[in-house]
């Protein structure tokens, strides 16, 4: 049985009571879970809402209470209901039948064997997400992008969407040019030399993407005293967008190997991708120019012939009236001719919503390991087999920090504006705080910072100063520091096994620490924090995991298997026994805990807020560490309660086990 789907059957019986009884259409009806279960397991306040219509609609005056006393009735009439209390002035506190939950409980799925993700044909939702700018290493900030996107996809998978997962390549932009500049004028590098140096680096043991973190900052310093070099920027942008010279090729070259290495990077943390369309794409095939067409036609864009804008094609609508901060973002073509990030965005935007009626050429970019496919867009029709169908989605989450917020108005209201049919729902941007440093974590990375900078709470990381955590280096640390624990408490493992469970702590440990704060929160990055095995952390929620899983291991070992306890939970006048004991509302509370983590899955995903997830595994995790420290579960010399106690124990691991699954966490075999 479903806590979600008891939930709205008991939903149902109040809407109909509610039509056949006072002939009103109810369209919501709203529960609240009660603070403890002696209050009863779901409360329903909806008896003052009906007093109200009904006085709008007839102008009698009826008692919430009488009105209640009503509902309470149809509401038992379900066998999934132990008995209805009305409380106070009219609310409504269900009783579930607390034998038949967990008998149906026992064999039922965690979350539900959703067909529609598997299903080609129903609705397809795209999560553009990391589109980490491709010309260097990516830091932790990237990460939380990447962690929030990814677990985001698997919140949607859970309740049935199908989803492509895409990673934006910005190769045409300036920090593209930038790290150019690096090569060709810094170092005085060709083609030819940045290859040579690609492989001496993989020789050494070195990545490609790490030397261009470095680069890139050298030449974020070279510009503060020399303008003739900054100068060179446009240039050399220009040369990249226009393709098909020595300068593209170059840069096409320094963007595939850092994105190859950036894909690699974000592997190590369980993230995946099906997708990476390329910027460069959306002005050769043009994608521009198509939807600049369309957007003429429309008469959604203007040509502004006098004053700053002058010169410019313009988005014409106030979103912010009074203040032009972010004029030009609403700024499509400047006065030069050339194209705007948010121009080229709204023209991807629209591919990605199937109303272009273009599409990109396609060419294989990765196989990762068990056969899943990465592709990547290209100009040239490479007559690649096999190529999956990208694009047509019915709605588009873009995870782009809360900084660019404005422009992803734009862009919603831009589609919105151009195809009135498809809407702003259509376009979510997913946004989220940044990942700041503390002083402390600064210093101990050795970074030189200011006195004013020590006075600040954080510190904000900047790739053009080199100042940040690269994402492989904190991985790293993290799994150096995760086998010191490992090799103390099992030295009888064998050197792979402890590296396996190292990486999986370590993984769990940051993606849980990202996760666990809400997206409008600036996470202030601290090594102890994160590093920590105790408190609100992945590491706790993984060994209450662990250890639930313990219990069957030695039942195993035992002779004793789930379905023979499985088995025994039938009979429900002794089950209600032990429910009705001293602990019984401990053993139900957890129970009904466990339960809902389906509800909370949709909670999520309603909410785009993948932190309500985390705070649930966090609190199931409690909740099982107190049930296992109150219950001698094995040892249990009552047949009926051991059987009670082992069914809970299983059903809680099993939700604790999908929690962290849906939120990118492995649980390793020990800790």
């Amino acid at each position: 049985m479903k806590f979600l789907q008891l939930q709205e059957t008991l939903r149902e019986t109040v809407r109909v009571t509610a039509r056949n009884e006072f002939d009103i259409e109810l369209e919501n009806v709203g529960s609240e879970i009660p603070p403890k279960t002696e209050l009863g397991d779901v409360a329903f306040p909806i008896a003052f809402e009906l007093a109200k219509k009904i006085k709008q609609t007839t102008g009698e005056k009826q008692n919430p209470r009488e009105i209640a006393e009503k509902l309470k009735a149809a509401l038992e009439e379900n066998e999934a209901v132990e008995r209805v209390e009305v409380a106070g002035a009219g609310y409504l506190n269900v009783f579930f039948n607390r034998a038949k939950f967990l008998i149906e409980s026992a064999n039922a799925e965690p979350l539900p064997k959703l067909k529609s993700s598997e299903n080609k044909t129903s609705p397809k939702v795209c999560v553009e997400h990391t589109s980490v700018n491709p010309n260097k290493a990516a830091h932790i900030g990237h990460v939380r992008n990447a962690v929030l996107g990814d677990t985001f996809v698997r919140i949607l998978r859970a309740i049935g969407k199908r989803v492509e997962i895409q990673y934006y390549i910005d190769n045409t932009g300036v920090q593209v040019a930038d790290v150019v500049i690096g090569f060709t004028n810094l170092e005085n590098m060709s083609l030819a030399d940045i290859k040579n140096l690609d492989e001496k680096l993989a020789a050494e043991n070195n990545s490609f993407d790490f030397y261009c973190w470095d680069l890139y900052a050298k030449v974020g310093l070279a510009y503060q005293t020399d303008e003739e070099l900054k100068a060179k920027r446009a240039e050399v942008l220009h040369l990249i967008e226009e393709g098909n010279n020595p300068t593209a090729e170059l840069a096409d070259y320094v963007v595939t190997r850092n994105v190859q290495c950036i894909v690699a990077t974000m592997e190590r943390f369980g993230i995946r991708y099906d997708l990476l369309p390329r910027e460069s794409e959306i002005l050769h095939l043009h994608f521009w120019k198509k939807a600049f067409e369309e957007m003429q036609k429309r008469e959604v864009i203007k040509f502004e012939t006098e004053g700053k804008n002058a010169g410019c094609w313009v988005m014409p609508f106030e979103l912010h009236s009074g203040n032009d901060e972010h004029d030009a973002d609403k700024i499509l073509v400047r006065s030069n001719g050339t194209v705007t990030y948010t121009g080229k965005d709204i023209a991807y935007q629209m591919w990605k919503l199937g109303l272009l009626g273009l599409d990109f050429y396609y060419n294989l970019f990765h196989t990762y390991a068990g056969g899943k496919q990465v592709w990547i867009t290209t100009a040239e029709d490479l007559q690649s087999e096999n190529v999956p169908e990208f694009g047509k989605n019915e709605t588009v989450y873009n995870v782009i920090d809360s900084r660019q917020s404005y422009p992803q108005e734009v862009v919603k209201k831009g589609v919105a504006t151009i195809f009135p049919e498809k809407g702003e729902a259509a376009s979510v941007h997913l946004s989220y705080e940044m990942v700041a440093l503390s002083p402390s974590a600064a210093e101990e990375l050795g970074f030189v910072i200011s006195d004013e900078d020590k006075q600040k709470s954080f510190i904000e990381m900047s790739g053009r100063r080199g100042l940040g955590v690269k994402a492989d280096d904190l991985i790293n640390r993290l799994e150096a520091n995760a086998l010191k624990e490992v090799e103390a408490r099992h030295a009888d493992l064998s050197v792979e096994e402890k590296q396996k469970t190292a990486h999986i702590i370590a993984v769990g440990a940051l993606r849980y620490f990202l996760l666990k704060f809400t997206r409008n929160t600036v996470i202030i990055f601290d090594f102890k924090e994160a590093l920590s095995f105790e408190g609100e952390t992945g590491c706790f929620c993984q060994y209450s995991a662990v250890r639930a899983n313990s219990i069957f291991r030695k039942l195993s070992e035992k002779g004793e298997e789930v379905s023979n306890f499985k088995e025994q939970i039938s009979d429900a006048k002794k089950i209600a026994e032990i429910f009705n004991a001293v602990d019984g509302n401990e053993i139900w509370s957890v129970l009904t805990l466990a339960s809902r983590l389906e509800e909370t899955v949709s909670q999520a995903a309603m909410a785009i807020e993948p932190a309500l997830l985390a705070k649930y595994t966090f609190q199931l995790a409690k909740a099982f560490n107190l049930f296992y420290h109150n219950h001698k579960i094995i040892a249990q010399e009552n047949p009926i309660k051991r059987h009670v106690l082992v069914a809970v124990a299983d059903i809680t691991r099993r939700s604790l086990t999908s929690a962290l699954n849906t939120l990118g966490i492995e649980v390793p075999e020990r800790m």
